[in-house]
């Protein structure tokens, strides 16, 4: 069976797996208004554990086609951690029984799918420093401990929807619109991107200088509101030979630190994201996030909170494990050097910190039900922001994950 055919199959499993998780979406939502609600919980969780085994099978085919662990690039890695949530669903589902967390949880993982297939897909050589062991274990770790912590997230919102009354004003209810609202960028930049590669097919090409001092050429497919330092715009003529030409540029420019191309598309994103948001607020004329609240209303607090506090438990030793010593031990062997402040380190051990406050504060100061929830949602958006920000905008050694 040659590499390619590996790859096709690998392909078609976690394309047929994405498609079963939005189907398993309407047996779980019949579940919690239908009278044969036990019957149509159980054929979505069946659905769910059979897209779980197909997105399995794509990382294992991927992974003898390549022969290396598939977790290499941001495509591979986002698709592990989208993987490894739908496995904290199955086992949160297993244990407590809870119809409502998978309406919350699983399109989370189809989003995480969505984002991760606008990368590059392609397979490519290890770099030297990847080129380990330890990859395997340490990235599969980390995003084994992403898809636990995940479920305490999605349990403190489902938590917060129910308690936070519809028309409140306060700084709660501003919160959570607001999450809501980063919900609808991302979104948006799905869409925006789809559109902008796949029908407008926008590309421009800019020179430039980078942070090592190697001459690159990156294409934008959002017109430039930010660019490199002293970057030059470009058209490319075939067999790496480019010309210089015009392309629409603000002049804003950034040293090569920041990954000007990736922070230009978070700013078209966040900007066309807040105008969606607010053609939607025009449209249902109440809060976004209220929406929500017919199926939240449904969960039980109790469990919710429990559900959040336990994935913690679980999680963050994981983490810790698999994110900070894991991690250390595999930059020995590649760095010579167990820690070196690295962004991605950096934000590793942010995050370390985070959740070791929180079980210090959930179990020593009391911050059970909503304190606790606003810390497992805010656990997230670390989480998402060393994904997105960390991977994307700031340049360092951890660039290629």
């Amino acid at each position: 069976m040659t590499d390619h055919l590996l790859l096709k199959i690998s392909n078609i499993s976690i394309y047929i797996g994405f498609i079963l998780l939005l189907i398993s979406l309407v047996p779980l939502g019949m579940s919690i208004s239908s009278k044969r609600s036990a019957r149509y919980a159980n054929i979505a969780v069946w659905i769910v554990t059979l897209a779980f085994v197909l997105e399995l099978a794509y990382f294992v085919f991927r992974w003898l086609a390549t022969g290396h662990a598939p977790v290499s690039n941001l495509f591979e890695f986002i698709a592990m951690f989208s993987i490894m949530l739908i496995f904290g669903y199955l086992v949160t589902y297993h244990y407590y029984k809870t119809k409502v967390f998978g309406l919350f949880a699983i399109p989370i993982s189809l989003l995480l799918l969505g984002y991760g297939a606008l990368f590059s897909t392609d397979v490519a050589p290890l770099i030297p420093a990847l080129q380990s062991n330890w990859l395997a274990i340490h990235v599969i770790t980390v995003t084994i401990s992403y898809g636990i912590l995940s479920m305490s997230a999605v349990a403190g919102f489902i938590y917060l929807l129910k308690i936070i009354p519809e028309n409140e004003k306060s700084w709660r209810s501003f919160s959570l619109e607001a999450i809501t609202y980063f919900i609808i960028v991302i979104l948006t930049f799905m869409l925006m991107m789809v559109l902008m590669r796949g029908v407008v097919k926008y590309e421009a090409d800019f020179f430039y200088v980078d942070q090592q001092g190697n001459e690159s050429v990156v294409t934008y497919n959002l017109p430039s509101l930010i660019n490199y330092k002293d970057s030059i715009p470009v058209e490319h003529l075939g067999n790496n030979e480019y010309d210089r030409t015009e392309h629409f540029t603000t002049g804003i420019e950034v040293p090569p630190i920041i990954k000007a191309h990736s922070l230009n598309t978070v700013i078209w994103s966040l900007g066309v994201g807040l105008i969606v948001y607010g053609l939607l607020r025009l449209i249902v004329r109440r809060r976004i996030y209220t929406l929500l609240k017919p199926v939240a209303n449904k969960a039980d607090l109790n469990l919710m909170d429990d559900i959040g506090y336990r994935s913690v438990i679980i999680g963050f030793p994981l983490f810790a494990l698999g994110g900070i010593f894991f991690a250390a031990i595999w930059a020995q062997a590649a760095w010579s050097r167990f820690w070196g402040w690295d962004p991605k380190e950096t934000w590793a051990f942010i995050t370390f910190m985070f959740y070791t406050i929180f079980l210090h504060l959930r179990i020593n100061r009391g911050y059970e039900g909503e304190k606790s929830a606003w810390l497992a949602v805010a656990g997230f958006f670390l989480i998402l922001f060393n994904l997105v920000a960390i991977n994307l905008i700031v340049a360092g050694l951890h660039s290629y994950a």
